[in-house]
Order: C-alpha cells, then sequence, then structure tokens
C-alpha cells in the first residue's frame, strides 16, 4: 500500500516539540494560548451544541460525539471536550508532545485517544468524526489546501469544522510576532512565519474547495488593558475562527 501523503511540515514539527514539556505551564512558552483558551473554548462548545442540539447544563453534554482535536499539543481543548463527555482523538505530527499530554489527561482521570499521526494518515484509515477541531494548525503546514481537503474526509455526513488561524496583515505581524514573539516574549522569535498566515477570505476559499459550507467567523480580540481575550462578530484583524458543515 502506498503510504499516505502528508502536508506535515518538519521545521514546524520541531518548534512545538522543542516546548513540548511546558504545555501546561501557563506562565510558560505556551501563556498566549492559555490566555486564549477560554474564549476558544465558548466558541467551540457553542458551536457544537447548537450543531449537535445539545445543552450545555446538561452533565455530559457531548456524549455520544466523536471529536478530533487535530494538532491537539498538550491535550488544552481535548480535555475539556472529554470533560463534556465526547470521545475524544487527540492527533499530533510532534511526538513529543504526546507524553505530556497523556500523563496530564491520566493525571485529571480522563480518558483520551492520543495519537502520534496526521490527518491524511487517519483518512487513509478511514477514520470519521462528527467534529474536528482545526485550531491554530493550517498556518503550520506544507500545503494548506491539501490540509483541509483532509479534515473535510474526516468528518462525517454533516459533521462541524472548527479552524481558527491568524490573519495576514500589518496589525498580525506587529500584535502576532513583534509583540507576542519579540517584545512580550510569550512565544520563542520564530514561532510564527508572517507570510503563511491567512486572511479569512482565503480560509473560506480553501474551506469551500474542500467542499466544506462555511456558517460563521468570529475574531478573537485581545485587549491590552484588560489583560484578556474576547470574542468579536467584526474585528477579524488578528486571530479568527471559522465554523463550517460537511454535507448531510
Amino acid at each position: 500500500m502506498q503510504a499516505a501523503q502528508t502536508t506535515i511540515d518538519p521545521a514546524e514539527v520541531a518548534k512545538f516539540e522543542a516546548m513540548a514539556a511546558e504545555w501546561w505551564d501557563p506562565n510558560g512558552k505556551f501563556k498566549p494560548l492559555h490566555m486564549l483558551n477560554p474564549c476558544r473554548l465558548d466558541y467551540i462548545t457553542s458551536q457544537i451544541a447548537a450543531e449537535f442540539d445539545r445543552d450545555l447544563n446538561d452533565a455530559l453534554p457531548f456524549k455520544g460525539l466523536r471529536i478530533l482535536d487535530i494538532g491537539c499539543g498538550g491535550g488544552l481543548l481535548s480535555e475539556p471536550m472529554a470533560r463534556l463527555g465526547a470521545t475524544v482523538v487527540g492527533a499530533d505530527a510532534a511526538e513529543g508532545n504526546l507524553p505530556v499530554a497523556r500523563i496530564h489527561a491520566e493525571q485529571s482521570g480522563l480518558e483520551i485517544d492520543y495519537r502520534h499521526t496526521t490527518a491524511e494518515a487517519m483518512v487513509e484509515a478511514g477514520e470519521q468524526f462528527d467534529a474536528v477541531l482545526n485550531m491554530e494548525v493550517v498556518e503550520h503546514v506544507a500545503d494548506p489546501q491539501a490540509y483541509i481537503n483532509a479534515c473535510q474526509q474526516l468528518l462525517k455526513p454533516g459533521g462541524l469544522h472548527l479552524c481558527s488561524t491568524i490573519n495576514r496583515n500589518p496589525k498580525s505581524f506587529a500584535m502576532a510576532i513583534i509583540g507576542a514573539e519579540h517584545i512580550m516574549r510569550w512565544l520563542p522569535k520564530g514561532t510564527h512565519e508572517w507570510n503563511k498566515f491567512i486572511t479569512p477570505d482565503e480560509l473560506y476559499t480553501l474551506l469551500e474547495n474542500a467542499g466544506l459550507s462555511p456558517v460563521d467567523r468570529k475574531g478573537f480580540v485581545f485587549n491590552p488593558i484588560t489583560w484578556n481575550w474576547s470574542i468579536s462578530a467584526k474585528d477579524l484583524s488578528v486571530n479568527y475562527v471559522t465554523a463550517s458543515l460537511k454535507a448531510s
């Protein structure tokens, strides 16, 4: 059998493997994600609940749903999904992330299927999910269209694809690279490459080309005065997230 094609960029994988042990340190190299995570989770849970008619006030509102967290890192999104009752697969191309994720899940009393694999390999294996969380990954792959195509193939008919990334404009260069990497030193220099950032219109084109129907997009906006993140219906200038559906 021919090996599955891959959109993995080895240099990008190496960056995150080097930071693996710090995933669960809220003041470490992943501090920006820890700060952003409540905002991301608010969007993710509300979109899943709306699409699958679930009540977030229930004890296990996502029970019966199979969710893929692609590029799962240390499990910052996989764990909340598992707590909400979902059957979760966390996949990452950076093998060094997974022992950290597995240990933390075990310590938290959670069963999560963490795998060192790629979207393309899971497609070849015939995997299918109700929802795919594709958060802050597409700007790190070698071929964004092929990668989004693979994510679409991993969805069951009627499945939900949630994808966040960073816009490409002067403001995002100032905030995501100069601000986060050089001034605040939240992330190691070189974590992001500005020319790999993707505008909302470009992402919509990638999604539509893959056979997904975009239904929503919002911005994640950082306020340096209140030092917190919020969801914006209008400001997609730096970080933003999209929801799209696979035809039933």
